[in-house]
């Protein structure tokens, strides 16, 4: 089944500055600030939350269809990406700006001072989906992850229009959503993703609660970082499955997209909800391993392993088949 993933493309530009931001403040210059930093590193990481899980997807084998908007210095991030299995024919790429783009100095004290320029996916309103589903011959499944609310909006409605499952990623864009626009992106998910915060504050954005939820969508999948992940369906006894242990944190970024990869990919392979969540954790534990949202290799006798480790030698075979493909 092929997938489409839509949502946010981005690069993460992240910087270094050996001294304290505090030492360069005048406490009776705040109101005219004029400051520069002069850094030791800067590090470019590919980033994004569609992006980040289009690679995970193509990484394990199968061939997602990108789905965003970017500016025209995304030449060699698209590369990368092609290079790892992501289609990115519906990616549009803006004549006006420039990918979306995070930038962050930490000092020695890990204070940080960022900003996040949207750019071009302000631009991704401006897609159709259909006509790119038909363009690609296709899509089964339909992730609708963060992006401009304006093009997640149009998103779900098409996938309604097309008859297409959907599954429905609202998360850091719930704090820019109204009552209605969340239970627009939520109702009539086949598969709803949150962690622990997002969960609340859908509640609370949505005026809904966790019973309202459940009876508008087939499953709602609430990470819970080092305790795994707890799957909801309405009528049903919760299921919580466990995180991978002894993993040593390198980066979290991109672990929950990671996790997302490997549960779709299990998903649209035939696996359980169950086997799916097991390899999502798995995949994750691989990214939290990492640093950098792209950096991880989700290796088919690696992931084994970490299965095999993690729940036992049945559960690592029940999803060997999932795990052909993967690179």
């Amino acid at each position: 089944m092929r997938i489409a993933v839509t949502g946010s493309i981005a690069t993460d530009h992240l910087m270094v500055f050996p001294g304290r931001f505090a030492d360069q403040l005048i406490a009776d210059q705040l109101a005219h600030v004029s400051l520069s930093f002069l850094v030791d590193d800067l590090e470019v990481r590919r980033g994004g939350v569609a992006a980040n899980i289009a690679f995970g997807l193509g990484s394990l084998g199968l061939d997602p269809l990108l789905v965003g908007a970017v500016g025209s210095d995304f030449a060699t991030y698209e590369v990368w990406l092609k290079e790892h299995g992501v289609d990115t024919g519906a990616v549009r790429v803006s004549d006006e700006r420039q990918t979306a783009r995070f930038s962050c100095i930490t000092d020695q004290d890990d204070n940080q001072i960022a900003a996040f320029y949207a750019g071009a996916m302000a631009e991704a309103r401006e897609i159709d989906l259909t006509a790119e589903a038909d363009r690609a011959g296709g899509v089964g499944f339909v992730l609708v992850a963060p992006d401009d609310p304006a093009a997640m909006l149009r998103h779900t409605a098409a996938c309604r229009t097309l008859g297409v499952p959907f599954a429905a990623d609202p998360s850091q864009q719930l704090a820019r959503l109204d009552r209605d626009e969340v239970r627009e992106l939520v109702d009539g998910a086949r598969w709803l993703f949150t962690n622990e915060y997002e969960a609340a504050l859908l509640l609370e954005r949505a005026s809904w609660d966790r019973d309202d939820v459940l009876g508008r969508v087939g499953s709602w999948v609430t990470t819970l970082g080092a305790r795994g992940v707890r799957i909801e369906s309405a009528g049903a006894p919760a299921l919580t499955v466990p995180g991978i242990a002894g993993v040593e944190t390198a980066d979290p970024t991109g672990v929950g997209d990671a996790f997302r990869s490997g549960f779709l990919a299990a998903t649209v392979r035939g696996a359980t909800p169950e086997q799916a969540a097991r390899l999502g954790c798995a995949v994750a534990s691989l990214a939290l391993a990492a640093v950098g949202s792209q950096a991880y290799e989700p290796e088919a006798g690696r992931l084994l392993d970490i299965l095999r480790r993690q729940y036992g030698s049945e559960a690592a075979a029940a999803l060997a088949p999932v795990l052909g493909g993967a690179s």
